[in-house]
């Protein structure tokens, strides 16, 4: 059984390994929908090194398009009674109520909900009602119901400037999440990157600024895989249409990043890449801590 303060509280950055198990997510939409296929890649990221398996069955990048409960709730307890007596301990991509109570029932440890408690307002009253970690993420409502080209334009303008706006929002939505009784030492917080932050302005301060969560006493998840703004950054620089490989490796340079600036975990594609750097990371902490 996973000691979940022991998980909650501990000091080295974590790797968490992403599993979709979706049509359109935007990087690997499709290569796990086989129930076969999604268990036997968790299980290969469990050899990498993931320290969490993390199941989505519905993609959250712009313009997707709501999958069915009954889907959602199919897919999910399909891998989380595959993996769990595989020994992985599992976090659950969901903003529905009903399929984090299942999976929770099924063994699941943790509920990664996007939505921060603000899309089903039963979410977190079912956290509440089990012994499970609650990854609170910063929200600022579904991409595909915003205006104009840009899937997300009239959501990412922040007026007192991105790192204080989403501090101060993630803070009212954990308030919420501990008003409908999740316990404070069971949360995990998470600004969100890529969510209402499309561009590089919108996403670095906040990896710059990780004290500034750190500081609110809650761990801190870091989300940053394959991201736009990464081919944003590399698009800067002469890359113009960077591959997954490129990206991958930016996204493991900034789990390194985040890993020496202590954030709880990195959520990521390629575990091995960002196992190494992870493990860079955690031990440039140690010793700078000395």
């Amino acid at each position: 059984m996973t000691n979940l303060q022991a998980l909650h509280d501990v000091s080295h950055t974590l790797v968490m390994g992403v599993l979709n198990i979706t049509e359109d997510s935007f990087s690997d939409g499709g290569l796990w929908l086989d129930p076969a296929k999604a268990a036997q890649h968790g299980r290969d990221m469990m050899a990498a090194g993931a320290d969490i398996i993390d199941i989505g069955a519905e993609s959250t990048r712009p313009g997707a398009k709501r999958v069915s409960e009954e889907d959602e709730l199919k897919r999910i307890t399909g891998a989380v009674n595959t993996l769990i007596p595989a020994g992985a301990v599992l976090s659950i991509d969901t903003t529905r109520a009903s399929v984090a109570c299942a999976a929770l029932e099924g063994g699941a440890q943790i509920i990664n909900d996007v939505s921060g408690g603000t899309l089903d307002r039963e979410l977190p009253h079912v956290v509440a009602d089990h012994d499970c970690l609650y990854i609170v993420q910063h929200w600022r409502g579904w991409l595909a119901g915003s205006k104009g080209a840009n899937p997300d334009q009239d959501t990412s303008v922040y007026e007192h400037g991105v790192l204080t706006d989403v501090h101060d929002e993630l803070m009212h939505q954990v308030d919420d999440v501990l008003a409908a009784g999740v316990k404070p030492e069971r949360i995990i917080i998470d600004p969100g990157l890529g969510f209402s932050k499309p561009g590089i302005e919108h996403n670095l301060p906040l990896l710059a600024g990780l004290e500034t969560f750190r500081a609110t006493g809650y761990p801190v998840l870091i989300g940053q895989s394959r991201k736009r703004f990464i081919s944003a950054m590399l698009a800067e620089n002469g890359i113009d249409e960077p591959t997954m490989a490129q990206r991958d490796d930016v996204t493991a340079a900034l789990s390194a990043l985040s890993a020496e600036h202590g954030a709880w975990a990195v959520r990521v594609h390629d575990v091995a890449k960002s196992r190494a750097a992870v493990i860079a990371g955690n031990t440039w902490r140690k010793y700078s801590e000395q």
